[in-house]
């Protein structure tokens, strides 16, 4: 199975799965708000029974519209049941409130056989999901009345009502879900995109570097034909195109191999060697090449053997790639190596008197195609992929990279590789 479906199914069995324990804990949620609104319930209709179960203003308005009885108040029938249902209708109210409970209701206030009662201002439909509270009423309205009193109070949407009162547990939620989804669908598509990018760049890189090595061959080719029949005076010049060639061969081997880095192949063939005469051969040879420029080369190597475990090409191309930058960006190149054995490593320590590196771009400068500029120009050309490519060698092989840069003062980068005695590392 590819990697962007087992992505793609984890992504959405994790979505499903949170939105299942989401939808948990909702159902908690409203079960504690439907437990906590039958408590306030509870309260409020106990002080409603209370206050009616007394002769006051309230009861005895009510009793008096409940017998349509409207001498004492001078005012008809119709007005005195319409005044009791709006007096009682803002009493509910504000016990109901007083027990933090704002939801819409409606009241009958019924004798047991139904022959009188009162209603609320505001009557629900029948259709309507209706939740009914029974509150019996006892004392001065049941006794004047000779029958049993109900107050029954009706609930519409209670499950509205409970969802709006977890607001502030839903919304987030939904919101943060949604934030998870779109966050990661982003970043699936950025990989995604980034991928392609990657594998069409590699493939550029391929055809274009296969490319190059023809011409590089012919270069190479043509030189060994020359070297029979050019004189002594001008053979340092043909030495030159030669090592020339090869450095240009290295470089296009050193691209092809990013490309492998990235698709993850294996491109390490490692063995132990002694690495202290192959270090002295590359520090020769570029000596060698330094000496038909003005460029100062001194290299001490510390006593051997220096047994590593290596893929020796690719570590010779990594210090060759550290001495071609110090010669690169230093005006009149003074360059140093030097190797030492201590605490079971070989340490290589190449420095140059170049314009040095700040201390923003010393962490950067590993970075893939980063490059340090000089205001808005780059003092050497070049595609920023030699120090990535050094780092990467060195990690593969155990080490540590460092460096140390001033400004105007110059650069030394360290080498630290683990050597192995015995077959182990030390």
């Amino acid at each position: 199975m590819k990697k962007r479906n087992i992505y793609t199914i984890v992504f959405i069995v994790s979505i499903l799965g949170l939105a299942i324990v989401q939808y948990q804990y909702l159902r908690i949620g409203i079960n504690l708000a439907k437990v906590q609104f039958s408590s306030k319930i509870g309260l409020a209709s106990e002080d409603i029974r209370n206050t009616l179960e007394t002769k006051n203003k309230l009861t005895f308005l009510l009793a008096n519209a409940i017998e349509e009885d409207s001498l004492y108040f001078n005012i008809s029938v119709d007005s005195l049941r319409d005044a009791s249902s709006h007096f009682l209708n803002d009493f509910i109210t504000e016990k109901l409130v007083e027990k933090g409970i704002d939801a819409d209701f409606t009241y009958r206030l019924v004798t047991r056989d139904s022959t009188h009662y009162i209603k609320s201002p505001v009557v629900y439909e029948r259709t309507a999901e209706l939740v009914t509270y029974p509150i019996e009423i006892k004392g001065y309205l049941p006794t004047l009345l000779g029958t049993d009193v109900i107050l029954e109070l009706k609930f519409r949407n209670l499950d509205s009502y409970y969802l709006s009162k977890l607001n502030g547990l839903t919304v987030p939620s939904l919101l943060f879900i949604l934030g998870i989804i779109v966050a990661i669908l982003w970043i699936l598509r950025t990989y995604y995109w980034q991928r392609n990018v990657i594998t069409t760049t590699n493939e550029f890189i391929n055809n274009l570097t296969h490319e190059l090595k023809t011409p590089v061959f012919s270069i190479g080719l043509a030189s060994k034909m020359l070297e029979g029949e050019i004189s002594e005076e001008k053979a340092p010049v043909l030495d030159i195109i030669r090592q020339q060639v090869e450095r240009l061969k290295n470089h296009i081997d050193k691209v092809l191999e990013l490309a492998s880095f990235e698709e993850r192949q294996s491109i390490f063939n490692f063995e132990v060697v002694d690495f202290k005469p192959i270090l002295e051969d590359l520090c020769k040879d570029f000596k060698t090449l330094t000496s038909f420029e003005e460029v100062h080369f001194e290299y001490r190597l510390a006593a051997g053997p220096y047994r590593i475990k290596a893929e020796v090409a690719h570590l010779e191309n990594a210090i060759n790639n550290l001495l071609e930058n110090a010669k690169k960006y230093s005006e009149e190149p003074k360059i140093e190596m030097e190797s030492l054995v201590q605490k079971g490593k070989l340490t290589i320590r190449i420095s140059d008197n170049g314009k040095g590196i700040g201390k923003r771009d010393q962490k950067l400068v590993f970075q893939k195609y980063y490059r340090v500029s000089d205001g808005n120009k780059y003092g050497v050309k070049g595609y920023g992929l030699g120090l990535s490519y050094v780092k990467r060698v060195i990690e593969k092989h155990n080490g540590k990279i460092d460096l140390n840069s001033e400004i105007n003062k110059g650069t030394t980068i360290i080498l630290k590789i683990p050597l192995y005695k015995h077959g182990k590392k030390i």
